[in-house]
């Protein structure tokens, strides 16, 4: 009687491991089909978003160049005199809100009356308006500034390099700027125009778009992930460097693959550290630019959706190994029961 006891417990034991182990091994694999499947969703949420957002810098680099286009067309039509070419910035410099400011860099001497260097600068220091001040001196020897040797050697329409303008004001940030060579009537070079476009403004223009994504109803229907979601966009240059990002949240992108499709403008995404958390960074190009967006999204976000998972998970083998262990344990009394009898 006692070795039948015995026998039962390890009957008990081993049906108890079996199941354990088959249990463990259907779970684990539910879980890693889940977690793919939230991957997926993840890589198609993000992705969108960075449509989304690199559709809005797309747009105000369009209405930038078109608004830009009308102003230096204003000019080209009002050079005989510096008066004119001060009332031509000052009339058309409203066409557009999303520039920091509007100018005509002339070549030098062009109008001796105003001296060597004559550069009107047409601007918004706030939203108030746009206020004039001349820029060009010594001091600010334009001529040898990148932009203006590049468009009087190409003759063509630019982007200018980002680069930062400090002042002391409100005007001092990180800019780019839409460059456009203009010639006289006997075909010789006259001024380089250009249009300023600020990266801190930038960078708040993504900050709606992804706040807007947070709550966008259709694009949390099904709400895989968290509610509570701490990602953010920016934009990167084509050597992988962030040039308009939310403030203290700037980094490089050093992988070279990722380098690879920058340069080749091709999306993808990346693993990496951005200020000690990992992140996975989800980018693309943006049409008709030299630049791209990334989303970067902690991996703590991406996991959120795992974790009621696990703790089903988790339960639902509890359960299981209770329910056998009081199903086993039922049929080895009535066994031994039997046996008795």
């Amino acid at each position: 009687m006692k070795e039948t006891s015995i026998q039962d417990s390890r009957l008990t034991r081993n049906v108890l491991i079996t199941v354990f182990v088959v249990l463990i091994a259907t779970l684990s694999t539910a879980f890693w089909f889940c977690y793919q499947t939230v991957k997926a969703e993840a890589y198609a949420r993000y992705m969108g978003i960075k449509n989304v957002s690199a559709e809005k810098v797309s747009r105000v680099v369009r209405g930038v160049e078109l608004s830009a286009q009308n102003v230096f067309d204003e000019v080209s039509a009002n050079m005989d005199t510096p008066e004119n070419v001060i009332t031509a910035l000052r009339r058309k410099a409203n066409l557009n809100r999303d520039t920091r400011g509007y100018f005509a860099a002339f070549e030098l001497d062009y109008f001796p009356e105003q001296g060597t260097w004559f550069e009107p600068y047409i601007y918004q220091p706030d939203v108030t308006g746009f206020e004039y001040r001349q820029v060009g001196s010594a001091r600010h020897n334009y001529t040898k500034s990148p932009w203006y040797v590049q468009a009087k050697k190409t003759g063509e329409t630019f982007w200018s390099e980002p680069y930062y303008y400090y002042d002391g004001t409100s005007m001092s940030g990180h800019y780019t700027t839409f460059i456009k060579p203009l010639y006289d009537g006997n075909g010789r070079l006259a001024c380089v125009c250009g249009a300023d476009m600020k990266f801190e403004w930038l960078a708040k223009e993504l900050e709606w778009v992804d706040e807007s994504s947070k709550h966008d109803q259709q694009l949390n229907k099904y709400q895989m992930m968290s509610k509570d979601l701490d990602f953010y966009s920016l934009i990167l240059d084509i050597d992988g460097t962030s040039i308009a990002h939310p403030e203290e949240l700037s980094f490089s992108i050093t992988d070279h693959d990722a380098l690879l499709n920058l340069a080749q403008k091709k999306g993808g995404e990346l693993d990496m550290n951005v200020g000690g958390v990992p992140c996975t960074v989800y980018y693309g190009p943006i049409e008709n630019i030299e630049w791209a967006i990334a989303v970067v999204v902690p991996k703590q976000d991406l996991l959120k959706p795992m974790l009621p998972l696990a703790l089903v998970f988790v339960l639902l083998a509890a359960v299981g190994m209770l329910i056998v262990w009081l199903v086993t344990r039922t049929v080895a009394k009535k066994a031994t029961s039997a046996m008795e009898n």
